[in-house]
Formats: C-alpha cells, structure tokens, sequence
C-alpha cells in the first residue's frame, strides 16, 4: 500500500504539470473548448481548485462541508457544472486560488489522524483515498486541457496511482450503471511508463484485461472510448467492465464516442465524466 506522504508528493507534481502547461497560456487560450461538452481550458481548472475547496473542508470542517453537500443534493447532475461556473475568475486570480487550495489541503491531509475517515459524497474516505482521488482527478481533467491544447502528455509512473483506483472501482463501475456486481475475479496486467508491469487481481482468474497503462487510465477516468484504446479484455466480465468502467463518483458518465479523443472531434461528455472523485 502506498504510504500517504508518497500519494500526496505525487499529487504536488501531477498538480505542477498541468499547472506548468497553462500558466504560460494567453488569455485567450484559457476559453479554448475542452472535450467535456460546455467546459473550457478555465472550467477546468476551476472544477480542480472547486473540488479542493470541497475537499479542504472535508478535512478541516466536516458541519461545513455537511451543509456544502446538502445544499447541492437536490442537483446530482448538475452541481459539478455549477461549483465550476462558481469558480470561474481571470487566469491569473484563478491559477492563485487553485496553488493555494491544493497547497491547503495538502497541508491537511497531512494532519488527518490515522484511520479517521473523511466525509465525502456518499461515503466517507480515509486520506490516504483522498490524496489518490485528487491525484486522478487532476490527470484526468489535466488530459481534458492537454487534448485541447493539442499536447500529448508524456505517460509517468504517477499513472500508477490512477490504474490502482481504476481496478478497486471494479465493483463501483457495475453499481453506478445499475448492473450487479460481478463475484468473478478480474486480473489486470498492464505495462507501464517504464515497461514493467503492474498487475492486480489474482493471477488465476479467468477474466482478464491486459494493454498498456495509459490506455486502462483513459478507460477508467473515461477520457477515451475503449475502442480507441489497445487494451484486450478476456472473459465475460471482463469485457462487460471495460463497457462500464468508472473510477469516480456521481452519475454514470458519458464517456466519449469513439474516435472522440481530441475537442476537434466533438466528444460527448456529461457531468459524470468530468465527476467528483470518491
């Protein structure tokens, strides 16, 4: 298992690269469309620092973040939309916000007692789940930016954390789209950044997924269509799950269509896909 203190110097990083990618942009690149349907380069960013608010008072004050998350619970697929539009500001005032809410809640994950549990939206999440849940998060929507920016990002071993909670959302993905969950076994064996091979599950199950890393990343976080992806799945679970995949909270997602990989494309994408992680 990871130890926090790791997650959370991963998070940093991942955070200051897709910070290094937007903070040189002009204005007028901040309202680039991004592939979630409505959002630009700016809603983007300001769903991150939103969602860290958001989280910072999980940690730091569950009655207010208790009160944060009834006001909106009439709104399940919209509220994601609103705490966006609600952060919204000039660049320069938004990348600030964003710096100083991530830099917060590290600062208060850190101090989390060991075991407690964090308020979340329905369920509750150690720091340690926290930490990874931003960490996903802020790839995901980093690649949302990326792709409208027309960047390839280069893969790191930072995805590692992303395929984790992709396999442990195994069960989620089937819940969230109305679907039993599955009691057969799913192996996963994926090649990463570096060529080696992560792998979860256990090595005599029947239903498998194999393929590279950053593909299984792009299913879970539905930032590509699995048939765009080169990742095999073997058995019937196994294959129902890469229809279903989903490693955050909130509705089902949309996804993207096939072929849909990039704003000039025109994907398709719901307030799922851009959702709160759990």
């Amino acid at each position: 298992m990871v130890d926090l203190e790791t997650l959370l110097v991963d998070l940093a990083d991942e955070s200051a690269a897709l910070d290094a990618l937007v903070a040189p942009l002009p204005v007028t690149d901040w309202a680039r469309p991004t592939p979630a349907a409505g959002w630009t380069v700016a809603h983007q960013i300001a769903h991150l620092a939103w969602t860290d608010h958001v989280s910072l008072l999980a940690a730091t004050d569950p009655d207010a973040f208790h009160r944060t998350a009834a006001a909106l619970a009439g709104e399940p697929d919209t509220f994601v939309d609103r705490g966006a539009g609600e952060f919204l500001a000039p660049p320069a005032d938004l990348l600030s916000r964003w710096r100083a809410l991530r830099q917060a809640l590290a600062t208060a994950l850190r101090q989390v007692p060991a075991g407690e549990k964090l308020p979340w939206y329905g369920t509750r999440m150690s720091a340690t789940s926290m930490a990874t849940a931003r960490l996903m998060e802020t790839w995901a929507h980093g690649q949302d930016v990326a792709d409208a920016l027309g960047v390839t990002r280069t893969p790191t071993e930072r995805l590692r954390h992303v395929a984790h909670l992709g396999f442990r959302t195994l069960g989620h993905g089937f819940a969230t789209h109305g679907r039993a969950e599955p009691t057969a076994p799913v192996r996963v064996d994926l090649v990463a950044p570096d060529g080696a091979t992560w792998s979860y599950g256990p090595a005599e199950a029947a239903d498998r997924v194999t393929g590279p890393a950053l593909d299984f990343c792009l299913l879970v976080t539905q930032r590509r269509h699995r048939a765009d992806l080169a990742l095999l799945a073997t058995g019937p679970v196994a294959d129902e799950w890469l229809d279903v995949a989903q490693a955050f909270a909130g509705p089902p997602g949309t996804g993207r269509e096939p072929g849909a990989g990039s704003v000039s494309r025109e994907p398709a994408a719901g307030p799922g896909s851009r959702g709160v992680a759990a």
